[in-house]
């Protein structure tokens, strides 16, 4: 069986998983990863082609952008265009629908595929929050997530001028209602007051309670565990007070490159174009005979 050859674009956490979950998997092989600095190489890339061009790799059937959020669409549209099918992890969710407009029409006109937002939310929980609605039609769904550290929270702020270092944590109010806790270390030379100004106004955290405070050390506070707990209630048909809720606690960036990897593989079983999660058959996610895969699980 040929092997799907996948590039890493990125190596911050989330590729670092990603690495893992190519190597665990039968199907996938590991066509070589890029980031900013390629005399940057691990010990556990020493084996790879490490570069800062993905031109310079050999048959790369699948790029796997394991990138800041704001950096994807310019990654997505150059990499499609080179014929490489592109899976992110686009996590902006007012953005997600002029995002698949614009490399939809750079995956057609290439004949490749890319699937955008895939993590975990919006990623797998938007499967689950579709799956949830089309039992229960009518209703309302809460999104509670963490306690845990945002990773996309987190680059959103290391971002931001003067900010020296930092990790976001999400913490559930309860009915979809969230607070930020955001910890960073200052640059020499910034005012605290007006970075943490500058945090609030983001678009990342304007709509939400958000709380910057000071640390000596960030590394001291972080840890990558986070959760979601997602509860419908409403109606099926006519009958009242159907409830049902889904639940995990996870490692953020491990289980965000898992999602990633599902869907470079489900991306040579759709048409070209760019595509949500919401919108690809789950059997295509998985590796296996389909016929067993439906034996198994159905």
């Amino acid at each position: 069986m040929k092997k799907i050859r996948a590039a890493i674009v990125g190596y911050g956490n989330i590729g670092k998983f990603v690495l893992e979950a190519l190597e665990a998997a039968a199907d996938f092989e590991v066509a070589g990863v890029v980031r900013r600095n390629p005399n940057d190489i691990p010990n556990e890339l020493k084996e790879y082609t490490v570069t800062d061009k993905i031109t310079h790799l050999q048959d790369v059937d699948v790029a796997i952008l394991a990138t800041p959020t704001r950096s994807v669409e310019a990654y997505a549209k150059e990499i499609l265009a080179l014929g490489i099918n592109t899976v992110d992890s686009f996590d902006i969710h007012g953005g997600i629908v002029d995002l698949r407009r614009s490399l939809d029409a750079v995956a057609k006109a290439h004949n490749t595929v890319a699937v955008i937002s895939a993590g975990w939310d919006p990623g797998s929980d938007s499967v689950v929050r579709a799956l949830l609605q089309a039992i229960v039609p009518k209703g309302i769904t809460y999104t509670n997530f963490g306690p845990g550290m945002s990773m996309g929270h987190t680059v959103a702020v290391k971002a931001i001028e003067g900010v020296k270092a930092a990790l976001s944590m999400t913490i559930p109010l309860g009915t979809g209602v969230h607070r930020r806790m955001v910890y960073i270390e200052v640059e020499d030379g910034y005012d605290f007051n007006q970075v943490a100004a500058a945090i609030k106004a983001d678009d990342y955290f304007v709509h939400d309670e958000t709380h910057v405070i000071q640390v000596d050390c960030v590394d001291d506070l972080k840890d990558m565990g986070h959760g979601v707990n997602l509860v419908r209630k409403g109606v099926s048909g006519k009958t009242q007070n159907q409830l049902i809720e889904f639940d995990m606690k996870i490692n953020n960036p491990a289980l965000t490159a898992q999602v990633l990897v599902a869907m470079a593989r489900a991306t040579f079983k759709q048409q070209p174009g760019a595509y949500t999660m919401i919108e690809i058959p789950v059997i295509d996610m998985l590796y296996g005979e389909r016929e067993d895969l439906i034996r198994k699980l159905v």
